[in-house]
């Protein structure tokens, strides 16, 4: 398996190389050069596995010769292990046809640690084997820095700096990354906003000079293929629980970077049927207004009850117009070229082979706190802010009852207990026993100016590994 950038200059890449390289030295995003396809017996095999067995049925194609297929299945077992529930990702009907496919079971409580629980540890066998060490940098909106932090936590070969946007992400997300102690911990509080951060992230990919010779620099973000790959797993889960091969499945999304949603393109074109991918996006709408445009464009970033998709940059979205463009690296390295400047419009056959997946809904802050409050009246599930837009978007979508509509729950409600409190809910929302003592433990953080040069002299003068 080699994997190749959607900007078309970079040299192919075998796994491990990926793992370690995060953003292409073009500047595009890895993606496979093929993907592995399942038949329709083999989706229907699937039936039968466990999570972990999943797991390593997608899985295995991607890393191809890079880990030992025994070791790989040892790395898997003691991801999921730290899950709190023994389904994994298990799922709920919360209405007729209507499911959610509840992805908070993990340490941290968010989709994210599917991906970054697997993430550290690949990282950990493979540095281990190479007898390198290496400096991880990632930006965060609220889920991805507490389960970067956590996954990758005990390993003596990585130095962890991760950024977040400065009284910009709830009280419990931000707890849940800096009460984590260790020395190779490093939280930065950035005085800008989540796109600030994520800028800071691309520069540093891009321009690796502040870092000491021979210390390389790792990405958590969804800009890593690792993470991607992990997430497609799911989608495959979900799908035969409820029927695949034999009915095609609906998905909702919620979602602002694009890396969730991807995933599950993915597994459609590895043969998943899927009927349809509901782009689920708060205000900050950037991919609703380029399914109903067709134009890419930056907005003034707003700040609302879902803030791990306050984002007004969609990074991942390059690695679908890698594909509605047939892979014509050249032609992506212009557009992003444009769109650092503009805005992009896309042509109409691009967009027209988009929407036969995908469709798209914009949600406020005001449906989402009527749909926690109506989903809790109607089934007493409590949903998240994230999740409710996810399940508001599969309300609205219009799609035939013949279809499942798995809705994707992406963190846990008691992450976001003013959303729950706005929703007009009056009962208290614990966090389960693992964090019942968040709020007494001691925090530790460093605010930042938003100045590229001050967070990259703070790592350069702070790596221990």
């Amino acid at each position: 398996m080699k994997y190749i950038s959607t900007r078309g200059s970079a040299p192919a890449l075998n796994f491990e190389d990926v793992l370690l390289t995060g953003l292409a030295s073009d500047g595009g995003l890895y993606v496979p050069e093929t993907l592995p396809v399942f038949s329709q017996a083999e989706i229907a095999d699937m039936a039968s596995m466990n999570y972990v067995e999943l797991a390593e049925r997608i899985v295995a194609p991607f890393v191809d010769d890079c880990i030992a297929q025994d070791d790989l299945r040892t790395i898997l077992q003691a991801t999921y292990a730290e899950f709190r529930h023994d389904a994994v990702a298990p799922l709920t009907q919360v209405a007729h046809n209507q499911w959610v496919l509840e992805l908070f079971h993990g340490p941290t409580l968010a989709f994210k640690d599917f991906a970054l629980q697997l993430l550290g540890r690949l990282l950990d066998y493979v540095l281990e084997r190479k007898h390198r060490k290496v400096a991880i940098m990632g930006a965060t909106s609220g889920d991805t820095g507490s389960a970067a932090i956590e996954g990758c936590r005990h390993c003596d070969n990585i130095d962890i700096f991760i950024l977040h946007p400065y009284q910009r992400v709830s009280d419990v997300q931000r707890r849940q990354m800096t009460t984590v102690v260790g020395d190779n911990i490093h939280n930065l509080a950035v005085q800008g906003n989540f796109d600030d951060c994520q800028a800071m992230v691309k520069a540093s990919f891009n321009d690796k000079a502040f870092l000491p010779e021979g210390r390389s620099l790792v990405a958590v973000n969804s800009i890593n293929w690792a993470r991607i790959m992990a997430q497609i797993v799911y989608y495959f889960y979900a799908a035969v629980a409820l029927g695949a091969p034999g009915r095609p499945s609906v998905f909702s999304v919620p979602t602002g970077n694009f890396g969730d949603i991807f995933a599950g393109y993915l597994a459609a074109q590895m043969g998943l049927p899927v009927e349809r991918l509901i782009i689920a996006t708060n205000r900050n709408d950037v991919l609703h207004r380029v399914m109903t445009t067709s134009t890419y464009g930056r907005q003034a970033l707003s700040h609302t009850l879902s803030p791990s998709m306050d984002i007004t940059v969609s990074s991942n979205f390059e690695r679908l117009l890698f594909d509605l463009y047939d892979r014509d690296g050249a032609t992506i390295a212009q557009m992003m070229q444009r769109f650092e400047t503009g805005d992009v419009s896309f042509s109409d056959s691009a967009m027209a082979r988009a929407r036969r997946l995908f469709s798209s809904q914009c949600v406020s802050d005001e449906q989402t706190c009527a749909q926690i409050a109506s989903t809790w009246e109607n089934c007493e599930y409590l949903l998240d802010p994230h999740s409710a837009i996810g399940l508001k978007a599969a309300f609205d979508s219009g799609l035939s009852a013949r279809y499942p509509v798995i809705t994707l729950a992406t963190a846990h409600p008691a992450k976001f207990p003013d959303a729950i409190q706005q929703a007009g809910l009056s009962q208290a929302v614990e966090l389960p026993l693992h964090l019942r003592d968040l709020f007494q433990r001691e925090e530790r953080y460093e605010v930042l100016p938003n100045e590229l040069g001050a967070v990259q002299a703070f790592m350069a003068a702070n790596l221990n590994a």
